[in-house]
């Protein structure tokens, strides 16, 4: 039986199809100026790899190793060599960690998933709770105090967040370790969940901060327009107020936009993991992208903003159909 085209499944289906077009041009364009960029970098990545070295190494060595790497070719077919392996799925090696840049990566991301995870969890619970709250007593001292607090929160920047609690919990109480994701002198192996949970904090509540003010503010304006509707002064006439009202009928229409609006900041707290692990010295992706900038791995490079690039479009992605998905939830409701 042939599927109408105006069903949910066809409709959703001609999104997911127009996403993945939209997935493949977005990485070409990306790639592209990325590429561009990276070999117009003043960082000579021979001269970054060699290091102090870089006086003993004859003018021949040094151009057998600018072969080696290809980096005597022009800039398109430099680029095509490229493209062409990451077609084959291979994202090539990294000259900083001498190991393929895929296994880089995976490493490094694995490392980086607990920390973007709790903070993307943190701030999204706090987010929309601080959000409710505003929204409950609007216009009150509640309401005030929430928003200049979340106000604050987003416009602080992360390095100064993160350098804020390492002087107060790691150097004026020696609370929490200061950096790295678990004891130094230890590997991986040896540290427990109890030390990596000791070493997440700081960095977990430095990017957790970094998302609260924009999700309480968007909640706390979605609970306003929701109080405002229809149904909620049929709700009221009917004897409903306070808590009780919130949870049972306010919550479901705010909840939703907040949690889009979750998905949406992936990109914001990618970035903002770039200074908060360089900041505690934490072994995860962002301080991988920090170090291969500063040594001019440009394969490495290629692969994290790739990589990244897919991350923040699965979440925008996400937070579009949830938001269609309200929308025509919304508009049948209001047509009952």
């Amino acid at each position: 039986m042939d599927v109408p085209l105006s069903s949910p499944l066809s409709h959703s289906g001609y999104l997911l199809l127009k996403a993945l077009l939209r997935l493949a041009g977005l990485l070409c364009l990306v790639s592209v100026a990325t590429f561009v960029l990276l070999s117009y970098s003043p960082i000579d990545p021979i001269k970054a790899y060699i290091g102090n070295d870089l006086l003993h190494v004859p003018p021949e060595q040094y151009a057998r190793i600018a072969a080696r790497w290809g980096l005597d070719q022009p800039l398109w077919l430099r680029y095509w060599h490229w493209f062409s392996q990451v077609l084959q799925g291979d994202l090539g090696y990294s000259m900083l960690y001498n190991a393929p840049v895929a296994q880089v990566i995976g490493s490094r991301f694995a490392a980086s998933f607990l920390l973007l995870a709790g903070a993307w969890l943190l701030s999204g619970f706090f987010g929309i709770l601080l959000g409710l709250c505003a929204g409950r007593y609007l216009n009150r001292w509640p309401d005030r105090f929430i928003c200049r607090f979340a106000y604050l929160l987003a416009s602080l920047p992360t390095f100064w967040v993160g350098l804020l609690l390492l002087a107060l919990f790691a150097v004026h109480w020696p609370l929490l370790p200061v950096c790295c994701a678990w004891t130094p002198g230890l590997s991986a192996d040896e540290a427990d969940w109890l030390m990596r949970l000791r070493h997440l904090l700081l960095p977990v509540t430095t990017l957790a901060l970094l998302g609260v003010g924009n999700i309480a503010l968007h909640t706390r304006g979605r609970v306003a327009e929701v109080l405002e509707s229809d149904f909620i002064r049929y709700a009221r006439a009917q004897g409903d107020g306070g808590w009780p009202m919130l949870r049972f009928h306010v919550l479901r229409h705010a909840l939703t936009p907040a949690i889009c609006l979750q998905f949406a900041s992936l990109g914001e707290l990618i970035g903002g993991s770039l200074l908060a692990e360089k900041v505690f010295s934490y072994p995860g992706l962002g301080q991988a992208t920090v170090d291969a900038g500063l040594r001019g791995d440009i394969p490495l490079l290629m692969g994290i903003v790739l990589f990244c690039t897919l991350l923040v479009f699965i979440g925008n992605t996400v937070a579009s159909l949830l938001l269609a998905r309200i929308n025509r939830g919304w508009e049948g409701e209001h047509a009952v």
